[in-house]
């Protein structure tokens, strides 16, 4: 394929369509796992938008245009196309629309759609842009999905940056949940509950968190821990009590870590207890220097905007393909993170078209200087 028949497939969109695209997204209901009518309506629009468009195994969406040869360079775009579960009434005030998912991250998701279909690509580069489902679940299915069936060379995260700014990591992941148990005593006996014993557990595992990291200045590199619910009962015979712990992770800490301190503070509890662990990730932090983080520097610089790179205290779907692919990435994506899974949740209309203009230029500079590399 020629550069000139490869840069003809780019697709005129204009911003009202971009818009609708949004829109009708964020109308759409998409709660983690039970993505499916949202997923097929994606489908659908990057079809018309001049895509390769398909449902792929994990039922992710999945849309693709460029050189199609075994050889090509890839960059993927991947975002979410899943929420979590809170009503929040579509509507549109002016220039600010509301709606679960406007943000996190349907907003970066239709960006990056609008985005793929007006760059113009180069011989030898394909984008691939990834609708991926369960992002807001521990399972991350469609992303573990990507990791292991696209090959890629260099990767954008769908997630809300701002618009001027570019994410560079997040923190890593641990959900702990812990079973308590003990025999049944009466409440003027010197014996200490099920509650109390949790709580001491909780109070013991927060202490040794904050001790492993005392040294470090910014939040990004501290061991962070958040009692996330407790819960107690009795059935007149045992006293039962329950926590769930959720611990983010700097760089140079690992989940296994904090596992182990989980059952060194419940070894020394007079009680019967269980630990149960989910969601693990490792902190990732890209090189600020990579392709991805230069290409949307520059094209956020060509916007007259000033560029901020960030690193968020968060997870996200790099944590998941970042160590498996190995490639340059980095996060973008309009939006405030701050109203992430609140009652208040809305992108403005403004910035959301502006992110696409950035994400064009940045995706033309990236196949660029992928399809001259070696």
């Amino acid at each position: 394929m020629s550069d000139t028949l490869a840069q003809s497939d780019a697709v005129t969109v204009s911003d009202a369509q971009a818009t609708q695209l949004l829109i009708d997204l964020v109308s759409t209901l998409s709660l983690s796992m039970h993505e499916r009518v949202c997923v097929e309506l994606l489908v659908t629009r990057m079809a018309a938008l001049g895509l390769e468009s398909m449902v792929d195994a994990s039922g992710s969406a999945v849309g693709t245009r460029g050189d199609s040869s075994p050889s090509t360079k890839e960059i993927v775009l991947l975002g979410h196309i899943d929420t979590v579960p809170g009503v929040v009434p579509v509507r549109q005030e002016g220039d600010v629309f509301y709606g679960r998912g406007s943000v996190d991250a349907k907003g970066p998701l239709a960006a990056f759609t609008i985005a793929a279909a007006r760059a113009s690509l180069p011989a030898g580069v394909r984008v691939r842009v990834i609708g991926a489902v369960e992002e807001e679940a521990a399972t991350s299915k469609g992303a573990r999905f990507a990791a292991a069936n696209y090959r890629v060379d260099a990767c954008i995260i769908g997630e809300p940056s701002g618009v001027e700014g570019v994410t560079l990591g997040y923190k890593g992941r641990l959900i702990a949940k812990l079973d308590l148990e003990t025999d049944s005593s009466h409440s003027a006996g010197p014996e200490a509950t099920a509650a109390e014993l949790a709580f001491e557990v909780w109070s013991r595992i927060r202490a040794a968190c904050d001790a492993r990291t005392a040294g470090a200045k910014r939040v990004f590199d501290q061991v962070q821990s958040r009692l996330r619910s407790i819960h107690s009962d009795h059935d007149g015979l045992a006293d039962r009590a329950a926590l769930t712990i959720g611990f983010r992770i700097p760089p140079g800490v690992t989940p296994a870590e904090l596992e182990t301190i989980c059952a060194e503070v419940t070894a020394s509890i007079n009680a019967r207890t269980s630990w149960h662990f989910a969601g693990h990730e490792v902190a990732h932090v890209a090189d600020r220097s990579n392709v991805i983080a230069r290409a949307l520097t520059g094209a956020i610089r060509a916007e007259q905007l000033t560029p901020a790179p960030k690193l968020k205290t968060g997870t996200s779907d790099m944590n998941v393909v970042g160590p498996v692919w190995n490639c340059p990435i980095a996060a973008y994506g309009p939006g405030d993170s701050s109203l992430d899974h609140t009652p208040n949740e809305h992108i403005r209309i403004s910035e959301f078209l502006a992110s696409i203009r950035i994400l064009t230029r940045a995706i033309e500079g990236i196949a660029t200087e992928l399809a001259t590399s070696e």
